[in-house]
């Protein structure tokens, strides 16, 4: 299921094996919670070489429903994408505040904000849905705690429900697929917890690893902890977990700690606000954050970045991006965004040829220098 092709201490690039293909690690995945990114159609996404995106199956079961997607062809022709498909199980957003409302050792009950009613979501039934979705990468149900305001009871709590979850998935994944030849199968990661807590974090992946799931995501993180403290978590499970099985490190988007992560074995990653932030016109560049609603840039006739080679920068200022957004132009939030995600696919097109090189650190330095404390 992946192949390690080569490292450079703890850095790793190597080839994640799916149904619909293989994809080299490591990579970053933009959100497309509804089976779209946003203000970027899909086309596009081909355009730059982008090769994976994550949805969200939670909101999919809700509307259009995953039954409807199922018989529409799956969510790959669906969406007429060309990568890999990667379905979150909702789990982030089922425990948002305006969502929850409680959970129990056998799943989690919440309400729909679309139209109020509420849904109680199993273990098994979340296989069902990320099934019938017909992703190439699903994610186990569990649950993920605020970083922010949680004691470590709670925390210890979560580890002890996600556990118990994650058995429940991968034994009902494996059933549901048991009549599939294993290079047409879904895989399935496990995702642990434990926030910044050592020993909560190592006990949830030793749970996990047992239980031999095809990856392993790093859960709860990516949520305004310290980023020293979230390297260790990374250190934590990628020393835990084997090597022959890919570490993905959930929530993380700025270029800086894409490659602190990759430096200690991360794989893959994915993010919203990256593109969150390019419709409100913080963009990443070779020289670091641009902020282009600044004053400053009112009349600047340069491209976002003097150095790179995307559509946007070779046929729009500065001024023009930043007239567009002010104006909540669509097609400022296009350009924007199609800059962003070419960006940060060519940052990690970069990193797996360094890695192969040997010069990856040579290229974690230099994105370090342009983009520490920015």
């Amino acid at each position: 299921m992946f192949e390690l092709v080569k490292t450079e201490g703890k850095a790793r690039t190597g080839i994640i094996h799916t149904k619909s293909g293989p994809i080299e690690t490591p990579f970053f995945m933009p959100v497309a919670t509804k089976m779209q990114v946003k203000c970027l159609p899909t086309h596009l996404l081909k355009d730059m070489q982008n090769t994976a995106v994550i949805s969200n199956a939670f909101i999919l079961y809700l509307k259009p429903g995953d039954e409807h997607v199922k018989d529409m062809g799956g969510i790959k022709k669906y969406m007429n994408y060309h990568g890999i498909n990667v379905t979150d199980s909702g789990g982030y957003q089922m425990y948002r505040e305006t969502f929850l409302k409680k959970t129990t050792d056998e799943g989690v009950l919440f309400q729909s904000p679309f139209n109020g009613s509420k849904h109680f979501v199993t273990p098994e039934k979340d296989m069902k849905i990320q099934i019938n979705l017909n992703s190439d990468i699903a994610m186990a149900l569990d649950v993920m705690p605020n970083f922010h305001g949680v004691d470590r009871e709670e925390i210890e709590e979560a580890v002890r429900k996600t556990t118990i979850w994650a058995k429940a998935s991968k034994q009902e994944h494996d059933r549901l697929q048991a009549h599939l030849p294993k290079e047409k199968r879904q895989l399935l990661f496990g995702i642990s917890q434990g926030g910044i807590h050592p020993d909560l974090r190592e006990k949830s992946i030793r749970s996990l690893v047992d239980l031999d799931f095809d990856g392993f995501s790093v859960g709860g993180l990516g949520m305004g902890e310290p980023p020293e403290e979230q390297a260790k978590m990374v250190a934590i499970q990628r020393s835990v977990i084997p090597d022959h099985k890919p570490l993905y490190l959930m929530g993380i988007g700025n270029p800086l700690e894409l490659l602190d992560s990759i430096a200690q074995g991360a794989d893959m990653f994915d993010s919203m606000f990256p593109t969150q932030n390019a419709r409100r016109g913080t963009l990443f560049t070779s020289e670091g954050k641009l902020r282009v609603m600044r004053k400053e840039f009112d009349k600047d006739p340069g491209p976002v970045d003097p150095n790179c080679d995307c559509h946007t920068c070779k046929n729009y200022t500065r001024s023009y991006i930043r007239f567009l957004i002010s104006q909540k132009e669509p097609t400022g939030y296009t350009l924007a965004t199609y800059h962003q995600l070419y960006y940060l696919t060519n940052l990690m097109k970069r990193a797996r040829e360094a890695i192969k090189e040997g010069t990856f650190d040579q290229l974690h330095k230099e994105v370090t220098a342009v983009y520490r404390g920015k």
